[in-house]
């Protein structure tokens, strides 16, 4: 039984270095938690991106150790949205990258199936890891409409940090 947990373990940590290298640009070191002004900030860049759109979603903000900070679900977003949200944003600090790398790994199939069964990876587009001065600070995850939709909002809120 341990054998199987460490070779699951090494396999899982094989693959993050994969998904290391399929992102062009080496992750920033992490910062300072991001504060509640912060937050809030990229919290009013996200949602009138979502309005301007008419796009119900959920937007959840990390800080850069996965702690919730804010939370907000904008009215007629389906509420599984709210978990999804949380999971992207949790997958973008905890890997330091977008959500995105992990998607496209998987839709080239493979060996990169595996990363299916890595705990913690939310596989999905629409998770931005908020960076400060070269270091995240935290990350942005959105739910409720299509995955690019959701990165394009999470984005919109991460760069208003910038």
């Amino acid at each position: 039984m341990k054998t199987a947990k460490l070779s699951a373990l090494i396999l899982a940590v094989s693959i993050i270095v994969a998904a290391a290298a399929a992102h062009a640009q080496a992750p920033q070191p992490y910062g300072s938690p991001i504060s509640l002004d912060q937050a809030k900030k990229a919290m009013v860049a996200a949602e009138a991106e979502a309005r301007k759109n008419n796009w119900p979603v959920a937007i959840v903000i990390v800080d850069s150790g996965g702690n919730l900070v804010m939370m907000q679900r904008l009215d007629n977003t389906q509420f599984g949205s709210n978990e999804v949200a949380r999971q992207k944003a949790h997958t973008a600090v905890a890997f330091k990258r977008p959500t995105k790398v992990f998607q496209d790994l998987i839709a080239q199939g493979g060996g990169n199936l595996r990363l299916l069964k890595v705990e913690g990876v939310a596989p999905l587009e629409g998770g931005v890891p908020i960076v400060v001065n070269g270091q995240i600070v935290g990350a942005i995850g959105v739910s409720g409409v299509t995955s690019q939709q959701d990165a394009q909002i999470g984005q919109v809120g991460a760069d208003a940090l910038k």
